[in-house]
């Protein structure tokens, strides 16, 4: 795991200042503790900061290949190193060192940009080919590893995180205001958009070519091309148990400790019993849980029933209400407003991880896969009610969900049948189970929003990207249609993003076995019907995982990785909320009506209704202007 930047001149015999490209590598030093590489040429320099995991005292970077005529710094790990190594030395390479990413630059001599189709791993890199002029960067499949970009007159700039661009002056800090939009109705930003207009991130599963001062994004793989097959369950289940075993096999590759996330549910329990089988008799897999004084919150004891059955070497914290004092460190480390609360309970388990190993695996891309969220069975439902309900009634029936007062449990039946009803009656049926994925409807955003920020979006479609997703996967499975849209949007954009700067923060390397190739590829071979059974989600997988897991997690509905924010801000994160979101700090930003924020402050502090889901986007807005922006 590492932090990469670069600077591409247009004039290719403009030399690269040094200082400039160490400033830049300097900011992502927490993503590299160990070593920092640069090397700069007339038109082009690379940097890198590194976290050591394979080949620790032979793997810096830049690598360069014999002739020197290509230069490499990347970000990740690639799984299948060793048999690429051996095919390509016998092709005739030479290699210098034992390092996984030193492939890339070989395999490109060998295949060209074809050798993306060959790589098993999480990435992101930057080549330079120096003959041929021309900047070749990439990221993987699912988008564990981040690139950013930003197209000057000039010149190209990238780097792994954004305040490694944002340290050039030339890159403006002007805000998109779709993107704003974005943030404030998902909690995140949708690729390829930044909140800064002239940054853009390359998406996953795609590559970036800058020659001659044009940058083209092209994908080089796409899950939706995978047909859905008839399966047999049993042979379903088995195919499954197998490739995801050998998935968490090739990840648990390292020359550093390594351990797991584990929460007690069935995803990050299914890796830890498969990482046990790995490790076998005698060793002991690390394993790291956070818990809740909230008891609807609170998975420890889940976590401590699966690290017992498999012996693991198991450690666990407690998440305060006293957080406030990381807001500030936190949201730097995303460099654009983040509004998912559980970014603190995922860099809080990532500290007391680092403690103990510089690797973890994670459970991550399971729900995206096998159909595990609460928004596919209400996505059904309303199918269903649209039957006999027409769509005229549904405001009346939220109108009166919501006289019911809103509950103090994570979820909670009260809290349930409230969000459904605002869903079917605030979100287009078009997003499908997006209505019950966005937090800042139509009629909320027109109280809320000034005229001028209404004037700017007036061409705008914030549900145009969910929409052009679900037709994408080309396929009359719905259920695989709307897993397709998560994979895009809500795993790349808001799970992936989270996971990877707070371990990042951390310097902890994470990965994620359920996003392997041949798992992502299998799980979207299979039907919907074998993921959501008569209500059991995620049945395939279950059915996989029965000889490993027991019964109780097996049968344990989804929790999700939240924290009591609607209880904090009534109390513990008050003041720090009413000073963020203050009328005269509202009112600066001319984007917001100062009024409408007050009386959802007022609201909300009061109990009357929970709007933590929004005030704490608002907050994550002024800290995050307040800092970039100010």
């Amino acid at each position: 795991m590492c932090g990469i930047a670069g600077i591409v001149e247009r004039d290719p015999s403009r030399p690269v200042d040094p200082a400039q490209l160490g400033r830049m590598v300097e900011t992502l030093r927490h993503r590299g503790p160990d070593d920092e590489g640069r090397l700069t040429q007339p038109g082009v320099g690379l940097g890198i900061r590194r976290l050591s995991i394979i080949d620790v005292d032979g793997g810096a970077q830049p690598f360069t290949s014999e002739d020197g005529a290509i230069q490499l710094v990347a970000n990740g790990e690639i799984y299948n190193h060793v048999a690429l190594r051996g095919e390509l030395i016998a092709r005739g390479h030479r290699f210098r060192s034992r390092s996984d990413v030193e492939v890339i630059v070989h395999a490109y001599e060998e295949f060209g940009l074809e050798l993306l189709s060959r790589l098993r791993g999480m990435f992101a890199f930057a080549l330079w080919d120096g003959p041929n002029r021309r900047l070749f960067a990439a990221r993987d499949r699912a988008g564990e590893k981040p690139l950013y970009y930003a197209l000057t007159p000039q010149r190209l700039l990238f780097g792994s995180e954004i305040k490694a661009l944002l340290v050039r002056p030339e890159v403006s800090r002007e805000l998109d205001l779709e993107a704003l939009d974005q943030f404030l109705t998902y909690e995140y930003v949708l690729t390829p958009r930044t909140l800064f207009s002239e940054v853009r991130t390359v998406p996953p599963a795609h590559y970036l070519l800058y020659e001659r001062g044009a940058v083209k994004v092209e994908r080089y793989w796409d899950v939706a091309s995978v047909e859905v097959r008839d399966w047999d369950e049993d042979e379903a289940a088995a195919a499954l148990t197998e490739t995801l075993g050998l998935a968490v096999e090739g990840q648990m590759m390292s020359d550093v400790p390594l351990g797991a996330f584990l929460s007690g549910g069935i995803d990050s329990s299914a890796i830890v019993a498969l990482m046990t089988q790995v490790v076998g008799d005698g060793n002991r897999v690390k394993t790291f849980s956070m818990g809740f004084e909230a008891a609807s919150y609170d998975e420890l004891p889940y976590a401590r029933e699966v690290a017992t059955c498999f012996g693991t070497d198991h450690r666990e914290g407690m998440v305060e209400p006293d957080l406030a004092e990381l807001f500030d460190h936190l949201v730097g480390h995303f460099d654009q407003p983040f509004a998912d609360v559980s970014l603190f309970p995922t860099y809080l388990v990532s500290q007391i991880a680092r403690e103990h190993v510089t690797v973890a695996l994670s459970g991550d891309g399971g729900d995206e896969l096998f159909g595990g969220y609460d928004a596919y069975e209400a996505e059904a439902l309303a199918r269903r009610v649209s039957v006999v309900l027409p769509d005229a009634a549904m405001p009346l029936v939220a109108a009166m969900t919501a006289l019911l007062p809103p509950s103090e449990k994570k979820k909670g039946f009260v809290n349930k049948v409230r969000r459904f009803a605002l869903g079917m009656a605030t979100a287009p049926s078009a997003i499908a189970h997006y209505r019950w994925m966005t937090f800042l409807d139509a009629g909320t955003k027109a109280r809320l929003y000034t005229a001028d920020l209404k004037s700017a979006l007036v061409s705008s479609d914030v549900y145009a990207p969910i929409c052009r997703h679900l037709r994408a996967a080309h396929t009359d499975d719905f259920l695989n249609r709307q897993l397709y849209a998560d994979l895009q949007v809500y795993l790349n954009d808001d799970i992936l993003v989270k996971v990877d700067r707070m371990s990042m923060a951390t310097s902890l390397e994470t990965r994620a076995p359920f996003l392997d190739v041949d798992v992502m590829e299998l799980a979207f071979s299979m039907p919907g019907h074998l993921k959501i059974r008569n209500g059991r989600r995620k049945h395939v997988l279950k059915k996989a995982m029965a000889e490993l897991l027991p019964a109780s997690v097996l049968n344990r509905g989804k929790e999700g990785f939240s924290i009591p924010m609607k209880q904090w801000l009534r109390d513990a994160w008050a003041p720090l909320m009413q000073d963020l979101l203050s009328p005269t700090r509202v009112g600066r930003r001319g984007w917001l009506e100062p009024a409408e924020v007050t009386r959802l402050v007022d609201e909300h502090r009061s109990g009357r209704e929970n709007h933590a889901h929004i005030l704490f986007c608002l907050m994550s807005f002024e800290h995050w202007a307040q800092r970039f922006l100010d």
